[in-house]
């Protein structure tokens, strides 16, 4: 790792990590502050809710779930939280390496006296730092958010520890997904659109599955890989899913290496 590249890039995302930081924890708190009001009423609440088309449910992750309970709501929340982290770290990865090569300064840093073992290493690591920081807001908001808005009711400390922990795995799979398909093709110009068609593109395979109960879409989204609904109900994760994702991140992150180490990088002409 170089010191000045991984400082670099960090200071650079410093405002980004700020800003979904404070989204995060105002979507956090603001939903949570409405769950004494769902707690109160649950039985019209999930009366309710039973009224909804059953495939309705299943596209937001309400199905089977109990929407008066501490972690039956906080799942609800995590979903949107997912959808946030995954556009979040999917804009980091797409823009790893590419927004240099856009701006055609890439060949000048790598001019200096580093491989490009080191330089991808280094912006991995600024960007696994940056995704860190936002992790552990939304653990902090998460917790705070419980203790001041639970109304006294029980929950499964293990079973939201379980839900948080799957973070860093859901945030590497999208950073290391953005990252190869930023290598594969010529060059990213702009990574929003990217980031975005990423995150929304496998929340939707993620509906779709809910709704068709089709297992093949929960191969491809991990959305479905670290359902919410699915821990809070079992108390686990979906192991062979969730050997799946860590695998893809793995395999992402191999081949971004092997191609960013052979990759023709554009020049100033």
């Amino acid at each position: 790792m170089n010191t000045n590249i991984y400082q670099h890039e960090f200071n650079v995302r410093l405002k980004s990590v700020l800003v979904w930081s404070l989204a995060l924890v105002f979507l956090i708190v603001f939903y949570f502050s409405i769950f004494p009001v769902f707690s109160d009423q649950a039985a019209l609440i999930n009366a309710m809710m039973a009224r909804f088309p059953a495939e309705l449910r299943a596209a937001f992750g309400m199905d089977n779930i109990d929407l008066s309970s501490v972690l039956g709501f906080y799942s609800f929340i995590f979903l949107f939280v997912q959808l946030c982290l995954s556009i979040q770290a999917g804009n980091y990865g797409f823009g790893l390496v590419s927004i240099e090569e856009s701006e055609l300064t890439a060949d000048f840093l790598l001019s200096k006296p580093v491989s490009r073992t080191q330089v991808l290493t280094s912006k991995l690591l600024a960007a696994l730092t940056s995704l860190t920081i936002t992790n552990l807001i939304v653990w902090v908001s998460s917790f705070i958010s419980i203790l001041l808005f639970s109304a006294g009711h029980a929950y499964e400390p293990r079973t939201l520890i379980l839900l948080l922990l799957s973070i860093v795995i859901f945030q590497l799979f999208f950073l290391s997904v953005g990252l190869v398909v930023s290598l594969l093709v010529k060059r990213v110009r702009n990574v929003t659109p990217y980031a975005l068609g990423l995150g929304f593109g496998t929340y939707v395979l993620s509906a779709f599955s809910g709704v068709f109960g089709e297992v093949k879409l929960e191969l491809i989204t991990p959305f479905k890989h670290l359902d919410a609904a699915y821990i809070v109900r079992n108390g686990a994760y979906d192991t062979p899913l969730v050997l799946l994702n860590v695998a893809v991140t793995l395999v992402s992150l191999a081949v971004s290496y092997w191609l960013y180490i052979h990759r023709d990088i554009p020049a100033v002409s």
